[in-house]
């Protein structure tokens, strides 16, 4: 539905390589969760963010 409404559609929660296969067939534009990274707090955020800029 999110796609016909032309919508960013998010994913919350991949946590497994299997997951995020699937997602992907489904037309997922973005992606997060435990497969990518475990929550940090926000001074790590902000050291991961400058050393590696989106």
């Amino acid at each position: 539905m999110a796609k016909g409404l032309k919508l960013k559609v998010v994913a919350e929660g991949v946590e497994t390589q299997d997951q995020l296969d699937y997602l992907q067939t489904l037309g997922c534009d973005t992606y997060q969760g435990f497969y990518f990274s475990r929550a940090v707090n926000a001074e790590s955020a902000t050291e991961i963010l400058a050393t590696h800029p989106a």
